[in-house]
């Protein structure tokens, strides 16, 4: 099947549910065994992964350890993504913690990219230092010349490509392969470019993480985290997932499986929608430069090229140098773009930012305000004549 057909038909089976196209919500927290033997057999087959096949996963014993509706979402996303097994998470916060925590171990290493997001840099800084990891931040665009920064004791290699807000492209093959002969995973952030536009595991990575509270939710009304990975890395994640027990409830399982069904309408329309408004934008004469990884003069655009089949919907612009007092007229007047965090649902945002508070293995030297849009499914127009008002507003105060 195509990959649209697959995010229709994966992870539901009507006439196993009397008909009713959408699998059932479990709520419950209590697994009644029928015997003793049952009971048993849970126990020692839920922590047997030698047992267990790709893409297979047990039956729950316990309802933090998750219902069949959620095992069936498992098996749609971890198939849509490539990779051998997936866990759902409560948030993407507790994806990145339970992916890195469970790879990483006191004395080890790992090289974290300058440009990730903000979150994942925090646990890097307050946490995982502070159980004696060492964290290293490196250049997005370093490539092969990774090399020279890893170490004996180099465990992971984190890359986001595109960089979180400043939409560098990282080449992750490259990056991979130097990871891999030194003993090293590599771990992607993948929520820029989902599941729909990107084949991490085809570049090399070994586990993904996703703030599914994104795109595959896509309606802004949940949050939710997913982790995929190969089959070699499922066991440390996971163990450490069930101590966190971090586990995604039954209402957002059943809003993460009807998000998922219009992706692909959601995203391309997204895409084609930002594609307008960034190459429109490079025209003002308020703006010095337009970060989109389908544009020729971002970072990395060749390698977006060759690895992305898409370019979903969130950009970013650099504003030239205006006084406070304009950019919040800018800001405070738009009407179809509101100031929130998150990105990827229904509805179109903007948010200010400066990476020179944060950065430093890299120096950002743009001087005006960075603004990070996200584009929503509002029609073009309308989404341009607002940012159009609001660039009005900023050179007139």
């Amino acid at each position: 099947m195509k990959k649209d057909t697959q995010i229709i038909h994966l992870g539901r089976s009507p006439h196993k549910n009397f008909g009713f196209v959408n699998p059932p919500v479990y709520h419950g927290s209590t697994v009644l065994f029928k015997t003793l033997a049952d009971y048993e057999a849970g126990e020692r087959d839920y922590y047997d992964f030698e047992k267990l096949p790709v893409n297979e996963y047990c039956s729950p014993t316990y309802g933090r350890y998750g219902s069949p509706s959620s095992i069936e979402l498992q098996k749609a996303l971890t198939v849509l993504e490539g990779a051998d097994y997936s866990i759902l998470t409560s948030s993407g916060v507790s994806a990145f913690t339970a992916a890195l925590m469970g790879l990483l171990r006191a004395g080890d290493h790992l090289l974290m990219v300058d440009t990730v997001y903000g979150p994942t840099r925090r646990l890097c800084n307050d946490e995982l230092t502070r159980f004696g990891i060492e964290v290293q931040y490196y250049d997005p665009m370093i490539g092969a010349g990774i090399e020279s920064l890893m170490k004996p004791n180099t465990k992971v290699v984190y890359v986001e490509s595109p960089g979180s807000l400043t939409f560098e492209v990282q080449d992750i093959p490259a990056i991979a392969k130097v990871a891999h002969a030194k003993g090293a995973a590599v771990v992607a952030d993948n929520t820029w470019g989902t599941l729909y536009f990107s084949r991490p595991y085809d570049l090399g990575v070994d586990v993904c993480i996703h703030s599914a509270t994104k795109y595959i939710a896509g309606h802004s009304d949940m949050v939710m985290g997913l982790i995929t990975c190969r089959k070699e890395y499922y066991e440390p994640i996971l163990r450490c997932f069930r101590h966190m027990g971090a586990c995604l409830g039954a209402n957002e399982v059943y809003l993460a499986q009807r998000g998922l069904r219009t992706l692909p309408v959601r995203i391309r329309h997204q895409e084609k929608t930002a594609l307008e408004l960034a190459t429109w934008l490079k025209t003002r004469p308020e703006i010095e430069k337009v970060l989109h990884p389908a544009l020729p003069d971002c970072p990395g655009h060749e390698i977006w090229k060759r690895d992305f089949s898409g370019s979903s919907g969130l950009f970013s612009i650099l504003l030239k140098p205006y006084p406070h007092k304009a950019q919040a007229a800018m800001l405070d007047g738009l009407h179809h773009f509101g100031m929130g965090y998150s990105w990827g649902g229904y509805e179109s945002l903007i948010i200010p930012f400066n990476p020179s508070k944060i950065r430093t293995a890299t120096k950002w030297e743009h001087k005006g305000m960075c603004l990070r849009i996200n584009v929503g499914l509002e029609d073009v127009a309308d989404l341009k004549q607002d940012l159009e008002d609001g660039l009005k507003r900023l050179s007139a105060a």
